[in-house]
């Protein structure tokens, strides 16, 4: 088989995610496979050049990890027209401005979530690649999970009857930075650097619900900044103004009730750090980041309310596992997959722009909840 190169500006990669799931479980991984198998037989080797502020990071980053080319001069690497897809991992503020820079320059995009700070502004990029032409994608990595994949497949085989509701359970503890250093930059929780988890997680969970389990149709949102002061990466203490935790009921087509909590200041315990119940009529099933476990109508156990005896039944153990019959890669590096090929070959690619500012739309829609203390509608998009 023949080789075919691909070249990619990756823009941001010095950060924690671009770097670990997106340039080396993704990119590099594809590459050290030997490619990307295609349709007619050929390999497509991606050719990253990394892009970023800082010389010695980018410099030390590239060493590293054998890639060839890095610079810090964005305007030239968006001219060369031999490498035809950018990608931008760095930060949200920035990240509708860079897209309609690289689409302007011709080239494909594909980016991290959320792709702007407004539905405005979302559809504004999806707009401008739409009617330039070029590939465009957004990622909505939960999607390739094992635990995700397991739970799509008992709802696509009907297991669950008619679906009633969803409980989701996401977060840990994030440190403060005093007694020992966050596992999250500061920048997270700053409203002003385009911090808060409501923007950050709303938008994962629309594509999750969404593509499982029906479109959303309303959203009630509670807010909150529960840790009024952390500490920063260099010791400095700050004023925490973007929310760190976000309480949310959402109405999904098919009258399915959705329950979500998303929080950095919980401890975990439960199987994984998120976790998602459904409940149906013939069956339920809770699925974290690699394993599910399923109950059927027919093996659920017959509580009884008796506050006055220790419990009886050991609910975990009515569950059964969900095997593992296939091997799942990581799931960063499965969607880089679909998109190349979506590029290269043109198959379909349905986490395009467009549905990214679904994304936006809902985190907005959280936003105006919480201010406003009502149910919000999510009218649909324009395409």
């Amino acid at each position: 088989m023949s080789d075919r190169r691909i070249g990619i500006i990756m823009h941001g990669i010095t950060g924690r995610m671009g770097m670990n799931q997106h340039l080396i479980r993704s990119i590099l991984s594809l590459r050290d496979d030997g490619g990307l198998p295609l349709s007619d037989g050929t390999r497509l080797i991606p050719d990253p050049i990394l892009i970023g502020r800082d010389a010695e990071k980018l410099r030390r980053l590239a060493n590293t990890h054998q890639v060839a080319r890095w610079s810090t001069d964005l305007d030239e690497a968006l001219a060369n027209p031999d490498d035809t897809i950018f990608f931008d991992a760095a930060s949200t503020q920035l990240r509708a401005a860079l897209l309609k820079k690289a689409i302007a320059a011709g080239k494909h995009v594909y980016c991290e979530k959320p792709v702007a700070e407004s539905t405005e502004e979302a559809l504004a990029v999806y707009a401008a690649a739409r009617d330039a032409g070029v590939k465009h994608g957004a990622v909505q990595d939960k999607l390739w999970l094992p635990g995700l994949l397991k739970l799509k497949m008992l709802v696509d085989s009907g297991f669950f009857g008619r679906i009633l509701s969803v409980k989701g359970d996401f977060g840990y503890w994030v440190f403060e930075g005093d007694w020992q250093p966050a596992q999250r930059p500061s920048w997270n929780y700053r409203k002003e650097d385009g911090g808060g988890i409501i923007l950050d997680m709303l938008c994962h969970w629309r594509y999750v619900l969404d593509n499982l389990f029906g479109e959303v149709r309303s959203v009630l949102c509670h807010g909150a900044t529960h840790i009024p002061e952390r500490v920063d990466e260099k010791g400095r203490p700050y004023k925490a103004t973007a929310d760190d935790a976000a309480y949310a009921i959402f109405e999904l087509e098919g009258g399915i009730v959705a329950q979500i909590n998303s929080s950095w200041t919980t401890r975990v315990r439960r199987d994984d750090l998120v976790t998602f119940q459904v409940d149906g009529t013939h069956g339920s099933a809770v699925a974290g980041l690699t394993r599910c476990f399923s109950q059927s109508r027919v093996n659920t156990p017959k509580p009884v309310w008796n506050p006055d005896i220790p419990q009886s039944i050991d609910f975990y153990d009515t569950w059964a596992e969900v095997p593992t019959n296939q091997a799942y890669d990581n799931a960063f590096k499965a969607q880089w997959a679909l998109y190349l090929r979506h590029v290269v070959e043109g198959t379909p690619f349905p986490w395009d722009l467009h549905a990214a500012a679904k994304g936006v739309q809902m985190a907005e829609a959280g936003l105006q909840s919480w201010a406003e203390r009502r149910w919000i509608d999510l009218p649909s998009l324009p395409r």
